[in-house]
């Protein structure tokens, strides 16, 4: 149905395990993929890295705000947080769902705190210097998107039966504001300010909510099919917006305009993601390419090779580092659960 596709593609999401510094090992081979643009040859360059430990589907990857860790929340009920550049592997496997982690995002203002959103409705706040759970609240359904709003204070939570759910973070986590909506919504994310909440529907718009009151904004007619995902850049200039029509669409935040569409992939977007000086957009679907767009041209930057669907993707917060998790390709694969970290270390 509907809503198994929404779990499949609004992934975003950490074991014991060997340590990831980023550098190239026996039988690891740089990136072979047309470079379709001379001034980002240096691509070429590029390095992959796999992370390995989850036992199924990786629905949803995040970096840390220092970029020093690295967390993945899967189907398999566990979340992981990989520490980037160790040498001795110094990673967590938390433990505590029941069922599949579809979302997570950590705290903007505290880079050892993350929130976990899952199928066994509940979210939950991790201290991941311990590995233990802070916080358990208990949601009115499976949980699939989550966003922490930029001033920490507050979390979003999407559920399967379309209700909006805000945790206040100061208050104990009590949830402090519910809100269903009569139509499909997917990805949530906060604005720069902390003012407005943004979130995909299923009828081809954004819906812009005022912060703290939750009133309807405006509503963006953005695509012609469901919008599944949504990013802002860094720079909080811009956001992206991924929908089932295969198109891209780029907003200036200030005047709430589409200043331009991407069309080079053929399935429904299923993940968008700016890079950390925002000039670079990566886009991912059932294409089994990643494509790279230049956000002020809109020329393809880089064309990254994969080897099925991405659920799941994220930019490091200050270099050329791609953290992707992609879909099950069979139920014997050995590389299921796999993340791949590409780009210039």
């Amino acid at each position: 149905g509907e809503y198994e596709m929404q779990m499949g593609y609004i992934g975003r999401g950490g074991g014991m395990g060997e340590g990831i510094g980023l550098t190239p090992s026996p039988g690891l081979t740089t990136q072979e993929a047309p470079v379709t643009n001379p001034r980002f040859k240096h691509f070429d360059n590029a390095i992959t890295q796999n992370l390995v430990g989850h036992k199924k589907e990786v629905h949803s990857v995040a970096w840390n705000s220092t970029g020093k860790k690295l967390a993945s929340g899967s189907v398999d009920t566990t979340v992981r947080i990989w520490v980037i550049g160790t040498q001795n592997g110094v990673n967590q496997d938390l433990r505590g769902h029941t069922s599949s982690v579809h979302q997570l995002c950590w705290d903007p203002t505290n880079s050892e705190q993350l929130a976990t959103a899952s199928d066994d409705k509940t979210v939950r706040i991790w201290d991941t210097r311990s590995g233990r759970s802070t916080a358990k609240i208990t949601m009115t359904g499976g949980n699939i998107n989550i966003a922490w709003s930029p001033d920490g204070n507050y979390i979003a939570v999407g559920n399967k039966n379309d209700v909006l759910s805000i945790i206040d973070v100061r208050k104990n986590n009590a949830i402090m504001k519910t809100l269903k909506f009569t139509f499909e919504i997917n990805e949530i994310a906060w604005s720069k300010d902390t003012d407005l909440l943004f979130l995909t529907t299923g009828r081809g718009g954004v819906e812009i909510m005022e912060w703290p009151s939750l009133e309807r904004r405006c509503t963006l007619h953005a695509h012609t099919a469901n919008c599944y995902c949504l990013k802002f850049s860094p720079g909080g200039d811009y956001f992206a917006v991924g929908s089932a029509d295969a198109l891209v669409s780029v907003w200036n935040v200030e005047e709430l305009a589409c200043v331009r569409t991407f069309g080079r992939l053929q399935w429904p977007i299923r993940t968008v993601s700016f890079s950390h000086d925002s000039t670079l957009l990566a886009s991912a679907s059932e294409d089994l390419v990643i494509d790279i767009a230049e956000v002020e041209t809109g020329e393809q930057a880089y064309q990254v090779k994969c080897s099925g669907a991405i659920n799941t993707m994220a930019w490091h917060p200050n270099k050329y580092l791609l953290a992707y998790a992609e879909a099950e390709k069979d139920k014997h694969a050995r590389d299921i659960g796999t993340i791949v970290i590409w780009g210039l270390n």
